[in-house]
Protein backbone atom coordinates (compact mmCIF):
# COMPACT_ATOMS: atom_id res chain seq x y z
CA UNK A 1 0.00 0.00 0.00
CA UNK A 2 1.23 3.25 -0.97
CA UNK A 3 2.40 6.01 1.81
CA UNK A 4 -0.20 8.08 3.14
CA UNK A 5 -0.24 12.11 1.90
CA UNK A 6 2.49 14.01 4.18
CA UNK A 7 0.01 16.32 6.63
CA UNK A 8 1.17 20.04 7.33
CA UNK A 9 3.41 19.13 10.16
CA UNK A 10 5.86 17.49 7.93
CA UNK A 11 5.85 20.40 5.57
CA UNK A 12 5.54 18.49 2.37
CA UNK A 13 3.78 20.81 -0.43
CA UNK A 14 1.96 18.52 -2.28
CA UNK A 15 4.62 18.43 -5.16
CA UNK A 16 6.57 15.86 -5.67
CA UNK A 17 10.08 15.59 -4.56
CA UNK A 18 9.97 19.23 -2.78
CA UNK A 19 9.98 19.87 0.77
CA UNK A 20 9.20 23.44 2.42
CA UNK A 21 11.59 24.64 5.19
CA UNK A 22 9.85 24.32 8.57
CA UNK A 23 8.79 27.51 10.41
CA UNK A 24 11.17 27.22 12.88
CA UNK A 25 14.17 26.70 10.07
CA UNK A 26 12.80 29.86 9.00
CA UNK A 27 12.91 32.21 11.40
CA UNK A 28 16.32 30.93 13.21
CA UNK A 29 18.14 30.45 10.38
CA UNK A 30 18.80 34.09 9.41
CA UNK A 31 19.41 34.75 12.87
CA UNK A 32 22.14 32.12 13.42
CA UNK A 33 24.03 33.27 10.30
CA UNK A 34 23.80 37.22 10.57
CA UNK A 35 25.40 36.47 14.30
CA UNK A 36 28.05 34.33 12.84
CA UNK A 37 28.92 37.14 10.47
CA UNK A 38 28.91 40.20 12.24
CA UNK A 39 29.75 39.20 15.97
CA UNK A 40 33.04 37.77 15.32
CA UNK A 41 34.30 39.80 12.50
CA UNK A 42 33.47 43.13 15.32
CA UNK A 43 35.18 41.39 17.75
CA UNK A 44 38.14 40.76 15.52
CA UNK A 45 38.17 44.12 14.28
CA UNK A 46 38.11 45.51 17.07
CA UNK A 47 40.58 43.84 18.87
CA UNK A 48 42.80 44.50 15.47
CA UNK A 49 42.26 48.19 16.23
CA UNK A 50 43.25 47.86 19.92
CA UNK A 51 39.66 49.68 20.72
CA UNK A 52 38.86 50.43 23.55
CA UNK A 53 36.66 48.33 25.96
CA UNK A 54 33.77 51.01 25.27
CA UNK A 55 33.62 51.35 21.35
CA UNK A 56 34.54 47.42 20.93
CA UNK A 57 31.42 46.71 23.08
CA UNK A 58 29.35 49.00 21.18
CA UNK A 59 30.71 47.30 18.01
CA UNK A 60 29.96 44.07 19.07
CA UNK A 61 26.09 45.04 20.76
CA UNK A 62 25.46 46.95 16.92
CA UNK A 63 26.19 43.38 15.46
CA UNK A 64 24.29 41.34 17.85
CA UNK A 65 21.32 43.72 17.97
CA UNK A 66 20.86 43.55 14.49
CA UNK A 67 20.81 39.85 14.30
CA UNK A 68 18.09 39.07 17.28
CA UNK A 69 16.12 42.04 15.82
CA UNK A 70 15.37 39.69 13.15
CA UNK A 71 13.42 37.39 15.83
CA UNK A 72 10.15 39.67 15.32
CA UNK A 73 10.55 39.37 12.02
CA UNK A 74 7.49 36.51 11.88
CA UNK A 75 4.82 38.78 13.93
CA UNK A 76 6.30 41.99 12.71
CA UNK A 77 8.31 42.26 9.59
CA UNK A 78 7.40 46.09 8.80
CA UNK A 79 8.45 47.10 12.16
CA UNK A 80 11.53 44.80 12.22
CA UNK A 81 12.69 46.54 8.71
CA UNK A 82 12.29 49.62 10.56
CA UNK A 83 14.50 48.64 13.56
CA UNK A 84 17.78 46.48 11.44
CA UNK A 85 17.51 49.28 9.45
CA UNK A 86 18.25 51.67 11.94
CA UNK A 87 20.81 49.70 13.64
CA UNK A 88 22.54 49.34 10.41
CA UNK A 89 23.00 52.98 9.96
CA UNK A 90 24.21 53.26 13.24
CA UNK A 91 26.95 50.59 12.33
CA UNK A 92 28.14 52.68 8.87
CA UNK A 93 28.22 55.66 10.63
CA UNK A 94 30.34 54.91 13.64
CA UNK A 95 31.69 51.38 13.12
CA UNK A 96 35.14 51.14 11.64
CA UNK A 97 35.22 51.44 7.82
CA UNK A 98 36.39 47.85 7.55
CA UNK A 99 34.54 44.66 7.71
CA UNK A 100 31.64 42.19 6.54
CA UNK A 101 28.57 43.82 5.72
CA UNK A 102 25.57 43.87 7.52
CA UNK A 103 23.66 41.24 6.82
CA UNK A 104 20.93 41.49 8.81
CA UNK A 105 19.46 44.18 7.31
CA UNK A 106 19.69 42.05 4.13
CA UNK A 107 17.89 39.09 5.59
CA UNK A 108 15.28 41.89 7.04
CA UNK A 109 14.59 43.14 3.66
CA UNK A 110 13.65 39.66 1.66
CA UNK A 111 11.28 38.56 4.78
CA UNK A 112 9.61 41.74 5.04
CA UNK A 113 8.61 41.66 1.56
CA UNK A 114 8.10 38.45 1.51
CA UNK A 115 5.78 38.69 4.35
CA UNK A 116 3.71 41.31 2.50
CA UNK A 117 5.38 44.69 4.37
CA UNK A 118 6.62 46.10 1.33
CA UNK A 119 5.67 49.28 2.43
CA UNK A 120 7.67 49.67 5.24
CA UNK A 121 10.84 47.69 3.83
CA UNK A 122 11.41 50.37 1.13
CA UNK A 123 10.52 53.56 3.34
CA UNK A 124 12.61 52.09 6.16
CA UNK A 125 15.84 51.60 3.93
CA UNK A 126 15.42 54.40 1.76
CA UNK A 127 15.16 56.66 4.57
CA UNK A 128 18.25 54.80 6.57
CA UNK A 129 19.88 54.82 3.41
CA UNK A 130 19.31 59.08 2.10
CA UNK A 131 20.72 59.42 5.94
CA UNK A 132 23.47 57.24 5.56
CA UNK A 133 24.74 59.08 2.80
CA UNK A 134 23.52 62.94 4.48
CA UNK A 135 24.98 62.35 7.53
CA UNK A 136 28.58 60.56 6.17
CA UNK A 137 28.72 63.69 4.53
CA UNK A 138 28.35 65.69 7.89
CA UNK A 139 30.87 63.55 9.72
CA UNK A 140 33.35 63.67 6.96
CA UNK A 141 32.86 59.86 6.04
CA UNK A 142 34.52 59.77 2.09
CA UNK A 143 32.98 56.61 0.71
CA UNK A 144 33.87 55.87 -2.84
CA UNK A 145 30.96 56.26 -5.56
CA UNK A 146 31.70 52.31 -6.65
CA UNK A 147 31.35 51.84 -2.94
CA UNK A 148 27.66 53.89 -3.00
CA UNK A 149 26.61 52.09 -6.30
CA UNK A 150 27.15 48.55 -5.34
CA UNK A 151 25.37 48.97 -1.84
CA UNK A 152 22.48 50.38 -3.87
CA UNK A 153 22.29 47.84 -6.03
CA UNK A 154 22.58 44.96 -3.55
CA UNK A 155 19.60 46.67 -1.63
CA UNK A 156 17.69 46.48 -4.59
CA UNK A 157 18.51 43.05 -5.19
CA UNK A 158 16.95 42.14 -1.70
CA UNK A 159 13.91 44.00 -2.41
CA UNK A 160 13.99 41.63 -5.66
CA UNK A 161 14.78 38.34 -4.16
CA UNK A 162 11.97 39.00 -1.35
CA UNK A 163 9.64 39.50 -4.02
CA UNK A 164 10.50 36.96 -5.43
CA UNK A 165 9.83 34.82 -2.62
CA UNK A 166 6.24 36.33 -1.96
CA UNK A 167 5.62 35.10 -5.23
CA UNK A 168 5.99 31.63 -4.94
CA UNK A 169 4.86 31.56 -1.56
CA UNK A 170 1.52 32.62 -2.62
CA UNK A 171 1.65 30.33 -5.71
CA UNK A 172 2.60 27.47 -3.54
CA UNK A 173 -0.38 28.54 -0.73
CA UNK A 174 -2.43 29.03 -4.55
CA UNK A 175 -1.18 25.54 -4.85
CA UNK A 176 -1.85 24.01 -1.90
CA UNK A 177 -5.43 25.31 -2.00
CA UNK A 178 -6.48 23.74 -5.46
CA UNK A 179 -5.20 20.79 -4.29
CA UNK A 180 -7.32 20.42 -1.24
CA UNK A 181 -10.51 21.59 -2.80
CA UNK A 182 -9.89 18.37 -5.83
CA UNK A 183 -9.72 16.35 -2.53
CA UNK A 184 -12.66 17.84 -0.91
CA UNK A 185 -14.75 17.69 -4.41
CA UNK A 186 -13.14 14.19 -4.93
CA UNK A 187 -14.18 12.98 -1.36
CA UNK A 188 -17.96 14.43 -1.63
CA UNK A 189 -18.12 12.85 -5.19
CA UNK A 190 -17.30 9.92 -3.39
CA UNK A 191 -19.68 10.37 -0.62
CA UNK A 192 -22.83 11.00 -3.21
CA UNK A 193 -21.98 7.68 -4.89
CA UNK A 194 -22.14 5.29 -1.36
CA UNK A 195 -25.44 6.96 -0.62
CA UNK A 196 -26.49 5.99 -3.77
CA UNK A 197 -25.06 3.06 -3.81
CA UNK A 198 -26.75 2.04 -0.26
CA UNK A 199 -30.11 3.53 -0.67
CA UNK A 200 -30.38 1.24 -4.05
CA UNK A 201 -29.36 -1.56 -2.27
CA UNK A 202 -30.99 -1.41 1.28
CA UNK A 203 -34.43 0.84 -0.10
CA UNK A 204 -34.66 -2.05 -3.41
CA UNK A 205 -34.04 -5.03 -0.60
CA UNK A 206 -36.10 -3.57 1.91
CA UNK A 207 -39.77 -2.86 -0.51
CA UNK A 208 -38.79 -6.30 -1.80
CA UNK A 209 -38.59 -7.59 1.37
CA UNK A 210 -41.53 -6.11 2.61
CA UNK A 211 -43.76 -6.91 -0.51
CA UNK A 212 -42.73 -10.92 -0.38
CA UNK A 213 -43.61 -10.56 3.63
CA UNK A 214 -46.57 -9.22 2.71
CA UNK A 215 -47.68 -11.88 0.48
CA UNK A 216 -45.76 -15.00 2.46
CA UNK A 217 -48.37 -13.66 5.53
CA UNK A 218 -51.96 -13.62 3.45
CA UNK A 219 -51.34 -17.02 1.72
CA UNK A 220 -49.93 -18.44 4.53
CA UNK A 221 -52.64 -20.79 5.20
CA UNK A 222 -54.53 -20.73 1.99
CA UNK A 223 -50.84 -21.71 -0.07
CA UNK A 224 -48.06 -22.67 1.67
CA UNK A 225 -46.20 -23.39 -1.24
CA UNK A 226 -46.97 -19.79 -2.28
CA UNK A 227 -45.38 -18.54 1.08
CA UNK A 228 -42.98 -21.23 0.76
CA UNK A 229 -41.63 -19.27 -2.46
CA UNK A 230 -42.05 -15.57 -1.08
CA UNK A 231 -40.29 -16.43 1.80
CA UNK A 232 -37.24 -18.29 -0.45
CA UNK A 233 -37.56 -14.70 -2.37
CA UNK A 234 -37.08 -13.07 0.92
CA UNK A 235 -34.19 -15.20 1.77
CA UNK A 236 -32.42 -14.82 -1.76
CA UNK A 237 -32.94 -10.64 -1.30
CA UNK A 238 -31.54 -10.50 2.04
CA UNK A 239 -27.88 -12.39 1.17
CA UNK A 240 -27.74 -10.42 -1.91
CA UNK A 241 -28.39 -6.82 -0.22
CA UNK A 242 -25.87 -8.32 2.71
CA UNK A 243 -23.17 -8.68 -0.12
CA UNK A 244 -23.68 -5.71 -1.68
CA UNK A 245 -23.72 -3.49 1.51
CA UNK A 246 -20.51 -5.39 2.84
CA UNK A 247 -18.53 -4.84 -0.48
CA UNK A 248 -19.68 -0.65 -0.28
CA UNK A 249 -18.77 -1.31 3.46
CA UNK A 250 -15.32 -2.79 2.23
CA UNK A 251 -15.14 0.91 -0.35
CA UNK A 252 -15.29 3.09 2.64
CA UNK A 253 -12.77 0.97 4.93
CA UNK A 254 -10.75 1.01 2.29
CA UNK A 255 -10.49 -3.12 2.76
CA UNK A 256 -8.57 -4.50 -0.14
CA UNK A 257 -9.79 -7.94 0.60
CA UNK A 258 -13.31 -7.03 1.55
CA UNK A 259 -15.90 -9.79 -0.26
CA UNK A 260 -17.16 -7.99 -3.40
CA UNK A 261 -21.14 -8.66 -4.81
CA UNK A 262 -21.32 -9.50 -8.16
CA UNK A 263 -21.96 -6.73 -10.07
CA UNK A 264 -25.29 -5.58 -11.49
CA UNK A 265 -25.93 -6.59 -14.90
CA UNK A 266 -28.56 -6.63 -17.57
CA UNK A 267 -28.58 -10.28 -17.21
CA UNK A 268 -29.73 -10.32 -13.76
CA UNK A 269 -32.64 -8.52 -14.38
CA UNK A 270 -35.20 -11.89 -14.73
CA UNK A 271 -33.97 -12.33 -11.15
CA UNK A 272 -34.75 -8.79 -10.51
CA UNK A 273 -38.63 -8.77 -11.76
CA UNK A 274 -39.14 -12.58 -10.49
CA UNK A 275 -37.94 -11.35 -7.14
CA UNK A 276 -40.73 -8.33 -7.25
CA UNK A 277 -43.85 -10.30 -8.74
CA UNK A 278 -46.43 -11.18 -6.65
CA UNK A 279 -49.69 -12.75 -6.92
CA UNK A 280 -51.21 -9.13 -7.65
CA UNK A 281 -48.30 -7.82 -9.00
CA UNK A 282 -46.17 -8.82 -12.12
CA UNK A 283 -43.28 -7.54 -14.13
CA UNK A 284 -42.63 -8.23 -17.76
CA UNK A 285 -39.28 -8.21 -19.05
CA UNK A 286 -38.96 -7.53 -22.86
CA UNK A 287 -35.58 -7.69 -24.07
CA UNK A 288 -34.54 -6.52 -27.47
CA UNK A 289 -30.47 -6.69 -27.11
CA UNK A 290 -28.57 -8.93 -29.41
CA UNK A 291 -25.59 -7.95 -27.63
CA UNK A 292 -24.70 -6.50 -23.69
CA UNK A 293 -23.16 -2.96 -24.21
CA UNK A 294 -20.20 -2.27 -21.60
CA UNK A 295 -20.20 -3.03 -17.75
CA UNK A 296 -20.59 0.54 -16.81
CA UNK A 297 -23.76 1.47 -19.13
CA UNK A 298 -25.12 -2.20 -17.58
CA UNK A 299 -24.38 -1.46 -14.22
CA UNK A 300 -26.05 1.94 -14.20
CA UNK A 301 -28.96 0.59 -16.34
CA UNK A 302 -29.73 -2.09 -13.59
CA UNK A 303 -29.45 0.28 -11.17
CA UNK A 304 -32.23 2.40 -12.56
CA UNK A 305 -34.73 -0.43 -13.67
CA UNK A 306 -34.00 -1.84 -10.08
CA UNK A 307 -35.24 1.88 -9.05
CA UNK A 308 -37.69 2.58 -11.39
CA UNK A 309 -39.30 -0.70 -10.13
CA UNK A 310 -39.31 -0.38 -6.17
CA UNK A 311 -40.95 3.26 -6.86
CA UNK A 312 -44.03 1.23 -8.69
CA UNK A 313 -44.06 -1.68 -5.83
CA UNK A 314 -44.25 1.70 -2.85
CA UNK A 315 -46.10 3.95 -5.15
CA UNK A 316 -47.95 3.35 -7.97
CA UNK A 317 -50.29 0.85 -6.68
CA UNK A 318 -50.48 -1.26 -9.94
CA UNK A 319 -50.61 -4.38 -10.95
CA UNK A 320 -48.30 -4.77 -14.26
CA UNK A 321 -45.11 -2.48 -14.94
CA UNK A 322 -43.25 -3.55 -18.39
CA UNK A 323 -39.72 -2.58 -18.78
CA UNK A 324 -38.39 -2.66 -21.93
CA UNK A 325 -34.42 -2.90 -22.99
CA UNK A 326 -33.25 -2.28 -26.58
CA UNK A 327 -30.96 -0.49 -28.87
CA UNK A 328 -31.36 2.96 -30.59
CA UNK A 329 -28.81 3.99 -32.83
CA UNK A 330 -25.50 4.63 -30.34
CA UNK A 331 -27.68 4.46 -27.20
CA UNK A 332 -29.27 2.14 -24.83
CA UNK A 333 -33.39 2.82 -24.24
CA UNK A 334 -34.60 1.27 -20.99
CA UNK A 335 -38.40 2.24 -20.33
CA UNK A 336 -40.08 1.08 -17.58
CA UNK A 337 -44.68 1.38 -17.61
CA UNK A 338 -46.78 0.83 -15.47
CA UNK A 339 -50.37 0.52 -15.01
CA UNK A 340 -50.95 2.09 -11.60
CA UNK A 341 -51.56 5.62 -10.47
CA UNK A 342 -48.04 6.13 -11.29
CA UNK A 343 -45.61 8.10 -9.07
CA UNK A 344 -47.90 10.96 -8.34
CA UNK A 345 -47.22 10.23 -4.54
CA UNK A 346 -43.30 9.75 -4.85
CA UNK A 347 -41.92 13.15 -5.14
CA UNK A 348 -38.94 13.34 -7.19
CA UNK A 349 -36.62 12.28 -3.84
CA UNK A 350 -33.09 10.65 -3.48
CA UNK A 351 -34.37 7.78 -5.78
CA UNK A 352 -35.31 9.52 -9.30
CA UNK A 353 -32.51 12.04 -8.38
CA UNK A 354 -29.83 8.91 -7.97
CA UNK A 355 -31.41 7.59 -11.51
CA UNK A 356 -30.65 10.74 -12.65
CA UNK A 357 -26.89 11.10 -11.20
CA UNK A 358 -26.19 8.02 -12.74
CA UNK A 359 -27.47 8.50 -16.56
CA UNK A 360 -26.09 12.03 -15.96
CA UNK A 361 -22.43 10.38 -15.01
CA UNK A 362 -22.43 8.07 -18.76
CA UNK A 363 -23.50 11.18 -20.62
CA UNK A 364 -27.21 10.11 -20.71
CA UNK A 365 -30.35 11.19 -19.51
CA UNK A 366 -33.24 10.13 -17.34
CA UNK A 367 -37.29 11.48 -18.11
CA UNK A 368 -40.38 10.59 -16.39
CA UNK A 369 -44.03 11.09 -17.57
CA UNK A 370 -47.19 9.91 -18.44
CA UNK A 371 -47.50 5.94 -19.24
CA UNK A 372 -49.71 4.99 -22.38
CA UNK A 373 -51.05 1.94 -19.81
CA UNK A 374 -52.29 4.48 -17.33
CA UNK A 375 -49.41 4.76 -14.94
CA UNK A 376 -45.82 6.43 -15.36
CA UNK A 377 -42.97 6.09 -17.45
CA UNK A 378 -39.41 6.57 -16.89
CA UNK A 379 -36.80 6.60 -19.56
CA UNK A 380 -33.27 6.55 -19.66
CA UNK A 381 -30.74 6.94 -22.28
CA UNK A 382 -27.18 6.11 -21.84
CA UNK A 383 -24.68 6.24 -24.65
CA UNK A 384 -23.86 2.95 -25.53
CA UNK A 385 -19.86 2.77 -25.58
CA UNK A 386 -19.74 5.02 -22.13
CA UNK A 387 -17.24 4.00 -19.67
CA UNK A 388 -17.27 4.99 -15.91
Amino acid sequence: MPAPPWDGSSHWDGRPERFRPSPTFTLVAPVVVSLLVQVPAAIGIAAWQHAGWSAGFAQVALAAAGALALLASRRAPGPTVAVVSALALLDVLFAPDVGPPYVALAFAIVLGVARGALAWSVVSVVTAWVAALALGAALGLSWHPFRIALTTALLAACFGLGAFVRTRRERAAAFRAEAARRRQTAEERERVRIARELHDVIGHALSQINVQASVGLHLMDRDPDQARTALEHIKSTSKTALEEVRSVLGVIRGDAEAPLAPLAELAELPRLAAGLATPGFEVELIDRLDEPPGRAVQFAAYRIVQEALTNVVRHARATRAVVTVERLGDELMLTVDDDGAGMQGAPEGSGILGMRERAALLGGSVELGRSPRGGARVTARLPWGATA
